[in-house]
């Protein structure tokens, strides 16, 4: 046996020697693999080459030095000598040497995505110089899908509506976070400065849903400045015909693979003015402060681990009401009204994420903010504490080239403390008290995303589940599909449920600010509801014109929905589950146009169907115009020294609330009658400068006399929510931009 042994030992040496080889991979210096580049043994004839994931197998020689030659195209070739025969990583060097190459585009100041298969319109940087765009709430004047609507003429309350519907039913998320709710959902679309976004997304109807199950009518990212992306220094300063004055900046840092970015953000108030004689300010008196660290580590494409956090403390203040009042002495008083809201709230978010190869990936999403305000309607004092965690740990998995899964588990945390006290009460309003709600909400979501039919069709099929302290289990199905037949068109569909609970005091501001009585009629339920869409786009280019046509219809349908009935009592609102049938049809047409790289035209128009059924009688929602119309026109000359921006909105007839039961002086009519709002601005660029100026509302319309018992603000027929259109008429601004790369 030991003489076989020995034979088959000297037999077999030669080919295990032989058939020996190295193993390893090659990366470039971000730890990303490099397929396709070209490893040799010095000398020899030996060679091999990386796969897509950039790991190899060669042959090693049986004599000779055991060097091994890399090379691959705009990386420095390399000569090793290993130390060992099992396994080597290699890290490549970027040639320094290469000449720069420039690629220069046109990118439109907003666009519908091709690549996205949910329908997704992008709001550019570029787009928003085009106004003056302030805040969030400043920056659709030019977009049609989102109309910025106000909910408190005499705060400048204002919401963001998608498909004609409340902004409660969509999704306002800040770098993927959902950072506005509850509280934070009146006056935070106002928090987030216009200079500081580098894009905003927005997605009608039934979408993704592993940012949560609140989003029924559309969503809306808000995407900031990046460190790594951002000019190194910018500061912007605006004031306008009311002498409110507003300044923003920004510093960003980088080196290697850290960045951060430091902003500032300072309002100081305008001028007590009363243009439309009715004795309430136009604008309220506005302060805020507010500071935001932004930091970033690595890059989510590259391998190991990679981090963003934000920080941000804001501090505001509004003083409204009539024109006469003054904080120090009338709060609280019924010498004259006023409306006086103060708040702070700190809000952090963190992601971390490790990608293992190109296909697998783990992320962990984190944020959270806390809300202390302490506000007074008149005579009634509103506190309110509110403290919100959402966490989510995501693993996603690209297990074709463009296919993937996203699964995972979330958390949501919703803890609001109200506290409602009158220092009078001659209407005998019966609301006072503390109002509490906590909600913690575990889920368990997966969305699978397949491309299939040589890539013409994406489908999208996303469900979570989530169980609700109070409420129990909740399923939330959503699904999209995505046909492109051929380039630049795409013929979209999709269905998908949603629900969200409602915080009646802080999403209506409305309520507290009016006489009326409150009345609860039952507990509260979840409002749910069921969207179903669809939407086709198409581009185009011909000679020196550019273009997308689009065209979509949403059908919303509630299934349960919580009304404010001012209609029912002149003197009372009262607070219910609706559960009959609720509807929302929206349809849109739109054509953008690009002539020359010079000239952009977008004209779109817009018809809402927005109703109830009170039994066998459909019921008209107030405030939304059945028909929009807007064009928007940008011209920019050879030279890119100036350009000219203009937008015109037409607005029609809109349906009010019932006041016939109220004394004739204070009735207003069933129906608004059309209008016209025509802004324009003006900008010139210096090398490290721009100057703008413009003016919103050029024709000067406004409704007369939004508030309905001005004349006696304490009486039970006072109500600011009957705004259905501008109050403040015409407003000139003036500002300027500097940056530094």
């Amino acid at each position: 046996m030991k003489l076989y042994l020995i034979i088959a030992i000297i037999f077999l040496a030669p080919f295990s020697l032989s058939a020996q080889v190295l193993k390893g991979k090659v990366v470039n210096e971000t730890n990303q693999p490099l397929a396709d580049a070209l490893l040799h043994w010095l000398n020899t004839d030996i060679h091999a080459t990386t796969d897509k994931q950039g790991e190899f197998e060669i042959n090693i020689p049986a004599e000779g030095k055991k060097k091994l030659v890399v090379s691959f195209i705009s990386y420095q070739s390399d000569t090793i000598t290993l130390t060992t025969d099992t396994y080597v990583h290699i890290k490549m060097v970027p040639v320094n040497q290469l000449g720069e190459v420039v690629v220069k585009g046109v990118v439109p100041g907003q666009y519908i995505s091709f690549l996205n298969p949910i329908k997704t319109e992008v709001i550019t940087s570029a787009e928003l110089k085009k106004g003056a765009c302030c805040d969030l709430a400043g920056c659709f004047n030019t977009n049609a899908s989102v109309q910025t609507a106000t909910t408190n003429v005499v705060t400048n309350a204002q919401e963001l509506r998608i498909l004609g519907l409340s902004g409660v039913y969509n999704q306002v998320l800040l770098d993927g976070f959902p950072m506005i709710q509850g509280l934070s959902y009146t006056y935070g679309i106002s928090d987030i400065p216009g200079p500081l976004i580098d894009n905003i997304y927005i997605s009608k109807g039934a979408n993704s849903l592993v940012q949560g199950y609140e989003s029924i009518s559309g969503q809306i990212d808000v995407e900031t400045k990046e460190p790594d992306k951002a000019n190194k220094l910018f500061l912007n300063g605006y004031m306008n015909t009311f002498l409110e004055k507003q300044f923003n900046g920004y510093y960003s840092y980088k080196k290697n693979r850290w960045g951060d970015l430091i902003a500032a953000n300072m309002v100081q108030p305008a001028s007590r003015f009363d243009k439309n004689n009715d004795g309430f300010l136009d604008l309220p008196l506005l302060t805020r402060y507010e500071v935001m660290n932004k930091l970033k580590f690595g890059n989510e494409q590259d391998f190991g681990f990679s981090f963003e956090s934000g920080i941000r403390l804001i501090n505001e203040q509004r003083i409204g009401g009539q024109i006469n009042y003054d904080v120090n002495t009338d709060k609280g008083k019924s010498t004259a009204y006023g409306e006086y809201i103060s708040y702070t709230q700190p809000e952090i978010w963190a992601k971390t994420a490790y990608r293992w190869d190109e296909s697998k990936r783990m992320v962990l999403y984190a944020s959270a903010f806390h809300q202390n305000q302490n506000s007074w309607f008149g005579l009634t004092n509103y506190k309110a504490l509110q403290t919100t965690i959402d966490t989510r740990l995501q693993y996603e998995w690209n297990y074709k080239e463009k296919s993937n899964l996203k699964t995972g588990i979330s958390f949501h945390y919703f803890n609001l403390d109200e506290n409602i006290s009158f220092t009078q009460n001659p209407l005998n309003h019966t609301y006072a008290g503390n109002y509490e709600k906590l909600e913690y909400v575990p889920g368990i979501f997966a969305e699978n995303t397949l491309y299939f039919g040589q890539d013409k069709f994406t489908w999208i099929a996303g469900a979570r589940l989530d169980h609700h302290n109070q409420f129990g289990f909740i399923f939330t199905p959503r699904t999209l599909l995505r046909y492109s037949p051929v380039k630049e068109t795409s013929i979209r569909g999709s269905i998908g449920y949603g629900w969200r609970t409602a915080n009646v005091f802080s999403e209506n501001p409305s309520l507290l600010a009016s006489q009326r009585d409150i009345v609860f009629m039952e507990p509260l339920k979840p409002e749910r509801a069921v969207n179903f869409g669809i939407n086709f786009t198409q581009g185009f280019s011909l000679t020196n014109i550019d273009g997308t046509f689009s065209a979509d219809f949403y059908r919303t349908r509630f299934y349960n929905q919580i009304f404010p009935d001012y209609n029912t009592n002149p003197t009372k609102v009262y607070i219910s589950n609706f559960t009959g049938k609720s509807i929302s049809n929206a349809f849109q047409a739109e054509i953008s146009l690009n002539f020359y790289k010079r000239f952009e035209l977008n004209s779109s128009y817009n018809y809402l169907n927005v109703y109830r059924m009170q039994g066998k009688q459909k019921q008209l929602l107030p405030f939304i115009p059945a028909d929009m119309i807007l064009n928007a026109l940008s011209y920019e000359p050879l030279t890119n020294k100036w350009h000219i921006d203009a937008n015109i909105h037409w607005y029609g007839k809109q349906h009010l609330p019932n006041t016939s039961s109220n004394p004739p002086e204070y009735q207003r009519p069933a129906v608004s009658k059309p209008y016209t709002t025509v802004n324009a601005q003006f900008t010139y660029n210096f090398k490290k400068f721009e100057i703008y100026a413009g003016c919103e509302n050029i024709l000067d319309f406004r409704q007369k006399q939004p508030i309905i018992s001005w004349q006696n603000p304490f009486d039970p027929y006072f109500d600011v929510s009957s705004v259905w259109g501008p109050t403040m008429g015409r407003e000139g601004y003036i500002g300027i931009r500097f940056k530094l790369d």
